[in-house]
């Protein structure tokens, strides 16, 4: 365990080689340079401070899937309070409804444990989607909220009242922030960390943890490798999930880990539950399955069109999105992208018939070559069909020239994206952008400013949807609403949870 007093520093070469043995050369991948990284605009003198340096994580045997439950609604929450790890708030009835819907999408898994942290809200919840089965339930005081200490019970306006700079600084800077002489991020952050090693030190390949908001974004911030500055970045709305899988590494060591899905809500990605306001939004889809999708396989054969399973991912996609008045929608010129597009933007134009809006939807459609990756991955001496798009990680299979060339012409992509983004003077400003997954995936990282080398941390599907939020506009901080959001694809949606038997690689 890391106590509170380790320096925190975070290196990417320190922090890539420990946790991640597969960034070693190899025969196909190159080693990486490293950087020192930040998605915020804290000064470098004081960055040094906030991030954290990361142990190894303790190798495993077998593949294991964690799934992360936030607790739902409690009365604090609708009554705007700090709770932090205070133990005075219990579920609201919808917080209670919340839960059993969360218990009826994992009710099929087979969990094997569930951690949860002792606080009441959290208990509750953890008891309702634990519903009938035998399995061990253990709590654990490293799952509880951080603590806030002072600030605790306090609504906003209170706290902003009661402490002014400490308040704001806590808005503003958390990981920064100080009070009672502590460090509540950094003591989180070391906390999360020591959690890892006993949920991963448990025999088990399927387990539940179900905890709260901040301690939930640190569980997933220090698996994947990102410091305490990412505090807020990576959002957990009351009862979302986020699935995380843990591969073991041939030779030994730190396995291999990858965020197979971050924040699947009860309610509606776009329905802006949790987090701060935001005006303008980039919401990514992934285009659906194309003919050379069987088996689910990634395509790389070329510019397929959609098959039927693709047609319906998109035009449920589309359906979702009704609920939003799109500004603009922009594309790959790859025909499953295409085809994609126009569901979406007939859907909008049909806003009026559909009962959405009064009057016929009317966006604008672009197509940027930027975005086709297809081209790039067809380069790949693998074959489609070695490398298995519901495999986590498996943007890790292709060689490092192939990533390379995907990363670099992503970033004039994002850089395309946040122009399209600021070019308006409409009050509120949604950006759909239809691209295959690996697209997707290095546009969040550079929304996050990372390197390259975390694109095998992330997974998508086809037919998902990601969401980005700008809360202080395009030249902020993106804000990590959802990632391979998947439920409104109905009965062909990719199950949060799935069967291990015989699977290693689930």
């Amino acid at each position: 365990m890391i106590s509170i007093g380790h320096p925190l520093v975070l290196h990417n070469r320190l922090l890539l080689l420990n946790r991640n043995p597969s960034f070693f050369p190899s025969t196909t991948r190159r080693s990486p340079s490293f950087t020192i990284r930040s998605s915020s605009t804290v000064r470098e003198r004081e960055l040094g401070s906030e991030l954290y340096a990361s142990a190894p994580f303790p190798p495993i045997k077998a593949a294991k899937r964690v799934v992360l439950v936030r607790h739902g609604q409690s009365t604090w929450n609708e009554e705007g309070r700090i709770q932090g790890s205070s133990d005075f708030s219990v579920l609201t009835k919808k917080g209670e409804a919340q839960a059993d819907t969360s218990r009826q999408v994992l009710i099929d898994d087979a969990f094997d444990i569930c951690f949860s942290s002792p606080l009441i809200r959290s208990k509750r919840t953890a008891e309702i989607i634990w519903g009938a089965r035998e399995d061990e339930l253990i709590t654990d005081s490293d799952l509880r909220e951080i603590d806030l200490y002072s600030f605790q019970g306090l609504l906003k306006h209170e706290g902003k009242a009661k402490f002014g700079a400490a308040f704001r600084q806590w808005q503003l800077d958390a990981a920064n922030f100080n009070i009672d002489g502590h460090y509540p991020v950094r003591e989180l952050w070391a906390r999360a960390r020591s959690c890892w090693d006993k949920i991963l030190a448990h025999e088990s390949r399927s387990v539940l943890v179900v905890a709260h908001n901040a301690v939930n974004q640190a569980l997933v911030a220090t698996a994947i490798g990102l410091g305490t500055e990412y505090f807020r970045i990576l959002l957990q709305s009351n009862c979302g999930v986020s699935v995380l899988d843990f591969t073991p590494q041939p030779e030994g060591g730190s396995p291999l880990i990858c965020l197979n899905r971050l924040n699947q809500t009860p309610n509606s990605p776009i329905a802006a539950s949790g987090g701060r306001k935001a005006s303008e939004r980039i919401i990514l889809v992934c285009h659906g399955a194309t003919q050379s999708s069987i088996e689910a396989s990634v395509s790389n054969s070329g510019d397929l069109p959609m098959n039927m399973l693709g047609i319906i991912q998109s035009q449920k996609t589309a359906e979702l999105l009704l609920d939003l008045k799109v500004s603009s929608l922009i594309s790959s010129p790859k025909k499953a992208c295409t085809e994609t597009a126009m569901a979406i933007s007939r859907v909008q134009e049909a806003a009026d018939c559909l009962g959405a809006d009064c009057v016929p939807r009317y966006q604008e459609m672009k197509q940027i070559e930027y975005l086709d990756v297809e081209s790039i991955l067809q380069q790949s001496n693998m074959d489609a069909t070695e490398v298995s798009g519901h495999k986590s990680g498996w943007l890790n299979e292709y060689d490092d020239r192939i990533t390379s060339t995907i990363w670099h012409q992503s970033e004039k992509a994002w850089q395309s994206l946040l122009s399209e983004l600021s070019n308006d003077a409409e009050p509120e400003k949604i950006v759909v952008v239809v691209g295959h997954p690996a697209i997707h995936i290095a546009l969040m990282g550079h929304c996050l400013n990372l390197t390259k080398d975390w694109m095998g941390s992330f997974h998508l599907d086809a037919g998902s949807i990601s969401v980005i939020d700008f809360p202080d506009g395009p030249t902020g901080r993106g804000v990590i609403r959802c990632i391979n959001y998947t439920a409104h694809l109905g009965r062909w949606s990719i199950p949060i949870t799935r069967s291990i038997v015989d699977d290693e690689n689930f």
